[in-house]
């Protein structure tokens, strides 16, 4: 899967971080309806250095089923779901069909 960072912004964590999930303005894994600074460019324990890119496109794995142009927010365990009522944190360009894959978003400030 491909990405389009415009920015990455390096940050050091205050929790353990997975690749590729929504992180929160607080240096955390985001959790469901959680606003995001952006995403993981890949996995950091606690008190570790991470870039997260906050502008552009970014890839993130998916809680289920998204389609393209969906609305995104973060789930409990900080993966892309459609948006219900939350914070959305980006827009789908690649769909999904099922949880655990990858797909691009474009990343909507917030």
């Amino acid at each position: 899967m491909q990405q389009r960072p415009v920015l990455e912004y390096p940050i050091i964590t205050s929790a353990a971080i997975a690749r590729k999930r929504f992180v929160t303005y607080a240096r955390t894994q985001a959790v469901a309806n959680e606003r995001a600074l952006g995403v993981a460019d890949y996995e950091a324990a606690a008190a570790r250095p991470l870039n997260v890119v906050v502008l552009g496109t970014a890839t993130v794995e998916t809680g289920g089923a998204v389609a393209v142009g969906d609305e995104v927010q973060s789930d409990a365990q900080g993966r892309a779901i459609v948006r219900a009522a939350g914070v959305a944190n980006g827009r789908a360009l690649t769909p999904a069909t099922a949880a655990g894959q990858m797909i691009e978003i474009l990343l909507i400030k917030n």
